[in-house]
Parts: structure tokens; sequence; C-alpha cells
């Protein structure tokens, strides 16, 4: 006979799961049909029948150190074919929501970014910031006035210095990825815990999962929602060409200056701002920034058409692709708007641009953006112990 155990759900975890778009989750009376319709889930200890049951109960421990919420790609063929209209797929990407605000560091914004009431609050800090950066550094005339305000010239460096942005940028992010790297290594040892026996090297496994992120197969099994593959990697691109940018404009003017400036008097930037076309830089800055407003308008239109079959309608959901997808139009709209003649008009875009950008990078490791790192993280461990698609 078999030993009886005890259970003792996580309601706090129940509710969480519900609110951020697993609401169907009760629906569930495990018929199996998700795992059986999946083309990802391994055949051993399939997905997602069993995190529909652990989650059903409250089983917080066990699904915040499980990979194979991580494996989900969010195709909705379990979703499309659930008898009960439960949106298996759905809750996955709640439960995925809530890892980032378990593992957050500090807790405090991992629960700020899932709760609709603080976005308020939240743009407040770069907004206040970016404000305060153009007050104090900004130049001025004779008579006090900033000089942005009285020319007729378009030259975002007088309206907050290159020197600003780049202070903001790079202790900011210094500050945010020491946070970030708390989180993720909380959760690569929640991933350990598993006592699962390890049959494939780090760096290998890393690998296979960098080439599998770069080309996207996974997606090639999906059905329901295979559309997405396109919009998802113009947006993925998009976004990888836009840091290469950044860190090319970095390395070839801005630390050139910075070392000039220290007395190195031989060093001088590769070359300097503003940037236009045809250079090499610009150019892919420019593709970059249309890939991002491309691809983010693909996903949002087929969410708003369709939301039964993509799926993963939660509120970190919207925000991210909100966000990422206005600071690539904003970006495309400030090197357009350097041709217009309108100063005002092309200063108020570029601080938008700032606030939506700062937004993105300062609340990484809270928002749906850390999702690159989780999933990389579980891909990688689920291939070490060998939890690959049947």
């Amino acid at each position: 006979m078999a030993e009886a155990q005890t259970v003792m759900p996580d309601v706090g975890f129940i509710r969480s799961v519900r609110r951020n778009g697993g609401d169907t989750l009760k629906k569930c009376y495990q018929c199996a049909t998700c795992s059986v319709a999946c083309e990802l889930s391994p055949e051993d200890e399939p997905f997602p029948r069993k995190e529909m049951l652990w989650a059903g109960w409250g089983q917080k421990d066990r699904l915040i150190s499980d990979p194979d919420v991580w494996l989900c790609h969010q195709c909705n063929d379990c979703t499309t074919r659930c008898p009960r209209g439960a949106r298996p797929g759905d809750v996955l990407a709640a439960i995925r929501t809530y890892v980032y605000e378990n593992f957050s560091f500090p807790k405090f914004m991992g629960k700020a970014l899932a709760n609709p009431g603080a976005l308020p609050w939240l743009f407040l800090l770069p907004i206040v910031v970016i404000l305060a950066g153009i007050y104090f550094t900004a130049p001025r005339t004779v008579t006090g006035e900033f000089t942005f305000v009285t020319t007729s010239i378009i030259d975002f460096n007088i309206f907050m210095p290159h020197t600003s942005v780049d202070v903001l940028f790079v202790f900011g992010n210094i500050m945010i990825f020491s946070f970030a790297a708390v989180a993720f290594k909380r959760f690569w040892d929640a991933l350990q815990a598993s006592g699962r026996p390890v049959k494939l090297g780090f760096i290998t496994a890393l690998i296979m999962t960098i080439k599998e992120i770069l080309t996207h197969e996974k997606f090639n099994k999906c059905v329901t929602n295979k559309p997405r593959k396109i919009a998802h990697m113009i947006l993925f691109y998009g976004f990888l060409g836009a840091m290469a940018t950044t860190g090319l404009v970095f390395l070839f003017i801005f630390v050139p200056h910075y070392l000039h400036l220290l007395g190195l008097e031989s060093l001088h930037p590769f070359f300097q701002l503003p940037l236009d076309l045809p250079h090499p830089v610009k150019f892919l800055g420019a593709i970059s920034g249309v890939l991002l407003l491309v691809g983010g308008v693909m996903l949002l239109t087929r969410r708003w058409g369709n939301k039964d079959e993509v799926g993963a309608n939660g509120y970190t959901d919207y925000l991210f692709l909100y966000i990422i997808t206005l600071a690539g139009l904003s970006g495309v709209l400030a090197w357009l708007m350097r041709y217009t003649g309108l100063p005002m008009l092309a200063y108020a875009n570029y601080f938008l641009h700032l606030v939506f950008v700062y937004f993105l990078l300062w609340y990484m490791p809270y928002s749906k953006f850390a999702h690159m790192i989780y999933r990389t993280l579980a891909i990688v461990h689920a291939k070490q112990v060998g939890r690959e698609a049947r």
C-alpha cells in the first residue's frame, strides 16, 4: 500500500499564478492531453501535466526549481487541445512570472514589476533621474538658459550630454546586473538542487543552448503558434543589434575619449558623433531599431487579434512587449527627427527614448526581460540532465 503524504499548498502561490494569467488553472482534471500534444515535452516525466497538478496543489518549491517550466515555448498546442479550457501554456507563463518575483533581489522590486498599480512609480524613477541629468549637466548660455531651448540646432549632446548618458548607463547597469547576478545564482542553485545526475558538461550544454536560441529551432516544432517564430526572431535580433550598436559606440568613441582625458594624449575616438549613413555603426543601429519596432508590432498585433492561440496574456507579458516596442519606435524617431528642423519635438522624443531604454535596463532582473537569462540557464541545466524533447 502506498505511503500517505501530507501536501501543504501554498495558497499565496496559487493566487499569484491565477492573478498573472493562469486563472484557468483549476479547470484541469489531469487527462494528460497537454503532455501528449506537446512536441517539446520529454518522453520521461513529460510536461505540462505534472506542472498543472503541482500548480493546482500550490507546490511552489517544486515549480520554481523545475526546468521543464522553461522548456515550454508558448506554442499553445496544449491549450488549443485542452478539453477543459485549462490553458496549460498560460499557467506555465504565469509560473515563470512568479519565478522573476521569487528570486528577485531586492524582493520588493520583483513584486513591483508584477503589480500594475506600481507602474507610475516605476516610470517616475527614470523620469526624475534623466530630468536631474539634464538640469545639472546640459550646457547653458551666459544668461543661464539651457542652450537647447535657445538654438535651432538639433544636437542631443546639448540636451543631455553623452557623458551623462554614459554615467547612467554604466553605473546603473553595474548595480542592476549585480542584483541580477544574485537572482540568477539563486535560480541556478534551485535547479541543481533537484539532484538529477549530470550527463553533460556545462560549457558543452551552454554552446548547444546558444545555438538553439540563435536559430529558434524549437519554434519549428510548434503548430498552433508557429507564426510567432518570425516575429520573435525579428525582435530578438533587433535587440542584439541595438546592444551591439551601443557597445561599439561606447568602445570606439567614449572609452578612447575618457582615456584621453586621463592623460593618454595620443588616443582619440575612432569616429565622431553624430553618426550618419552610410556609416556601418549607424546602419546597424538604424536596422536594429526598425527590427525592434517591426518585431514588437507583429507580436502585439497577433496578441490583439488572437489571444486564444497566442497565450501568455498576463500583465508582465504585455508590459515587456509595449516597452521594448516603444523603445524601438522612439529610437527610430530620434534618428528621423534630426532632419525635421523641430528641435523641441526631437528633444521630447529623445527624452522618452531614454526613459523607455532605462526602464528596460534598470528593471531587467524583475521583468519578463529576464526570461532571456532564466530560460537560458534552465535549458542548459535540462541539457545537462538529459531533459530533451521526445
